[in-house]
């Protein structure tokens, strides 16, 4: 039975022991599939790139110091080449510079910091949602340093989309694009790598859920998936056993959405990338969201769309109404779609081996197409729990 627990308290399926763990290299690789044919590159290339998009991040954190003042965003562009993009204030130009044979390409002239319009966005939003009466999102956009302000149908038409900009600019004092969007975002519902489910409380009916990765609080170990999923779990395998997961606590406003059900047997970092391929990684590291960059190839796992790759778009999203038990904050990340469904939330979000966030929601159209979802970072898991790596 020992094994058994193992699988459970992991949230993965199958024998662990005698199943093959990819190593980073290896897990880097098959989102390097991905990215061949998301952009059209043989697969040297994009694991060339998939490696230089890691191996950059301490030169483009060392930039964004050196930038504080003038810092408005950093974006990697996949076309027509791969680079690098250094958005800056100001008229000063600056030489351009590389690292690990990929450009980075300094462009001045931006209106506002980043920090500027994160600060106006803090300050202003409940402004905004005064001024619109339905339902609206916001979000930053480091490869045009403006904020995003996606607004429904109904509000452009009411009040015309160079009305609102105007408003918005005037009220914020930033730039700001409009966006059109129906804004039906929703939690991804309830399917980490495995499959956990439970009875929600408030209606009584089975909700599944994606759960995320092995965390730790120095002494007790356990599984990190949304909060909106139920509080007591049970871990599913493929031949339909189930076995419970005791809930720890749940942490679900504002900036987090994120929940802890404890297993004892949880010693390893490991998570399934492709439950259904039987795809085990090993946890190496996490990205921070304050070196998260615009154009990140990212990939997650989820028990509805199962496993898929695309780029972050927003930094910094609020998304629209009280999906934050309440007003949310602009902290969340959104990823572009289309491979997203309800049943993916507290799914892992990744590249290789290393972690970038767990699933909350998405934003689709009406008839049901994900246009983008959207994650918390893992900056934001509740001390003393943090994330179980290799090595640690």
């Amino acid at each position: 039975m020992r094994w058994l627990l193992l699988i459970l308290l992991l949230a993965f399926e199958g024998a662990a022991s005698a199943q093959a763990v990819l190593t980073h290299n290896e897990a880097l690789a098959d989102d390097a599939t991905q990215y061949a044919a998301h952009f059209r590159v043989p697969p040297g290339e994009a694991l060339r790139r998939l490696r230089a998009q890691q191996a950059s991040v301490a030169t483009t954190d060392a930039i964004a110091r050196e930038f504080a003042d003038r810092l408005a965003g950093i974006a990697i562009e996949h076309g027509p080449e791969f680079r690098i993009v250094v958005l800056l204030t100001g008229n000063d130009a600056v030489a351009d510079r590389s690292v690990a044979g990929v450009p980075i390409v300094f462009r001045t002239g931006a209106r506002a910091t980043h920090a500027q319009a994160l600060a106006a966005m803090r300050k202003h939003l409940i402004d905004l949602r005064t001024d619109l009466p339905n339902a609206r999102g916001a979000g930053y956009d480091q490869r045009t340093g403006e904020v995003v302000l996606l607004v429904t149908r109904a509000d452009s038409t009411r009040f015309g989309l160079d009305a609102i900009r105007n408003r918005a600019e005037q009220i914020g004092g930033v730039p700001v694009r409009i966006v059109v969007n129906d804004l039906l975002e929703s939690n991804l519902g309830v399917d980490g790598g495995g499959r956990v489910d439970g009875i929600n409380t408030l209606n009584g009916r089975l909700n599944v859920c994606t759960s995320g990765f092995v965390v730790t609080d120095g002494v007790r170990s356990g599984i990190a998936t949304a909060a909106h999923c139920p509080d007591q779990l049970r871990y599913q395998d493929l031949d339909g056993n189930g076995f419970p997961l005791d809930f720890a606590g749940q942490w679900g406003a504002g900036y987090q959405d994120v929940q802890v059900n404890l297993s004892t047997a949880a010693t390893d970092p490991l998570f399934y990338s492709n439950r259904g391929a039987g795809t085990l990684r090993r946890l190496v590291s996490w990205r921070n969201v304050a070196s998260t960059r615009a154009g990140e190839f990212v990939c997650h796992y989820g028990e509805s769309s199962g496993y898929s790759c695309a780029t972050v778009e927003l930094t910094d999203y609020a998304p629209p109404g009280e999906l934050c038990g309440g007003p949310c904050s602009p902290t969340w990340v959104t990823v572009k779609g289309p491979d997203c469904i309800p049943g993916d939330s507290g799914g892992p979000v990744f590249s290789g081996g290393i972690a970038f966030g767990i699933a909350k929601g998405v934003n689709r159209t009406a008839a049901g197409q994900c246009l983008f979802y959207y994650y918390m970072s893992t900056d934001y898991l509740p001390p003393p729990w943090r994330l179980m790596v290799a090595g640690a």
